[in-house]
């Protein structure tokens, strides 16, 4: 199953309390306070992770707690420190403070680590107190409580390219023919109800050159606002470098207009914003082995007068993929990773 959205509440552990302890051995002459100082409590710490791609282990277990540190002892002894823990999540994750809405990190990167609740410090024991005039103190500090927050997990996948249309223009036909990912592929709309995620390779060694392309459930008119799917899985093409509209040109589709087609997606992405509609596109028309003649032509015509990337494709015959697979490549050699927020 795939989960792109938790919410989790972490405590780090308490400090250990400060002890109390006075010795009065027979063969120490110089007794006094000898009360430890108390543990420091566990860490949270979350570290970004490439074994895992999903916050599915976040949905059914929300609640993470470090160890409390443990409390002094007699004869000076200071107490352990409590364990931290270590919370794994995917690379692409953003965490987020709930109750301001803060982005807190990014991990855009493998084995980033940082500690999202500390751990409370221990008390200090009454051998701390002990003066010229105040021999016997019996103070002592209880231990610090460890910080307790509320987050939210949202996980945006990293991907080079994203493939966006409407439901069966063949965007799993098309990632499944150029990588090996094996989605669900069917002649009814919906098809595709969750990212999926294919590495291409292009090229011999040793100037082979490999990208990844993300494939996301079809997009329809209204999507905004919620009809079909809505767009809860476009933010998983925001990290892309290039856009691939892929345009169904044959009559299986239904919808007259292949032209309408295209602005109606356009129309969804930016009304989902967050910079998708800037993104480099390529429009591509799928299907081209059953294609209506009438609607190519006017998808080329109109593509060309937007001076946008055309080419048109064969998922069954296999007609323009390789060059549609180099365009990618190029495409993504050209475009600059797109920036991600790091800790703030």
């Amino acid at each position: 199953m795939f989960i792109d959205e938790a919410k989790i509440r972490v405590k780090a552990g308490d400090g250990g309390n400060g002890c109390m302890a006075f010795r009065r051995e027979k063969f120490v002459p110089r007794g006094g306070p000898s009360g430890g100082d108390g543990g420091r409590g566990g860490d949270v710490i979350m570290q970004s992770s490439q074994r895992h791609n999903t916050l599915i282990h976040f949905r059914y277990n929300p609640e993470h707690k470090a160890q409390r540190g443990e409390h002094g002892m007699g004869s000076n002894c200071t107490g352990l420190d409590g364990k931290s823990i270590v919370l794994q999540v995917p690379v692409g994750t953003s965490l987020y403070d709930m109750e301001t809405g803060e982005l807190i990190h990014d991990f855009s990167e493998p084995d980033e680590r940082i500690v999202v609740a500390k751990g409370g410090r221990g008390g200090r024991g009454n051998h701390h107190f002990a003066t010229s005039t105040h021999q016997a103190p019996r103070e002592h500090e209880m231990g610090r409580p460890g910080e307790e927050r509320a987050y939210r997990l949202e996980l945006k996948l990293l991907a080079d390219v994203g493939l966006v249309g409407y439901p069966n223009a063949g965007k799993s036909t098309l990632i499944s023919r150029i990588s090996a990912a094996k989605p669900k592929i069917a002649d009814y709309p919906f098809t595709t109800l969750e990212p999926n995620l294919g590495v291409v390779t292009v090229g011999e060694e040793p100037h082979q050159q490999s990208f990844v392309v993300a494939d996301v459930p079809g997009l329809i008119e209204g999507a905004h606002e919620g009809s079909g799917l809505g767009t809860q899985f476009l933010r998983h093409i925001e990290r892309t470098r290039v856009l691939v509209h892929l345009v169904d040109v044959s009559d299986a589709s239904g919808r007259p207009d292949p032209v309408e087609d295209f602005k109606v997606i356009n129309n969804e992405l930016a009304s989902f914003g967050n910079g998708l509609l800037e993104k480099p596109m390529i429009v591509v028309a799928t299907k081209i082995d059953s294609a209506n003649p009438d609607k190519l032509k006017k998808l080329t015509t109109y593509a060309k007068r937007r001076k946008l990337e055309f080419h048109a494709i064969s998922a069954v015959t296999g007609q323009g993929i390789d060059q549609l697979k180099w365009a990618m490549a190029k495409r993504v050699q050209q475009e600059p990773v797109p920036e991600t927020a790091g800790t703030n």
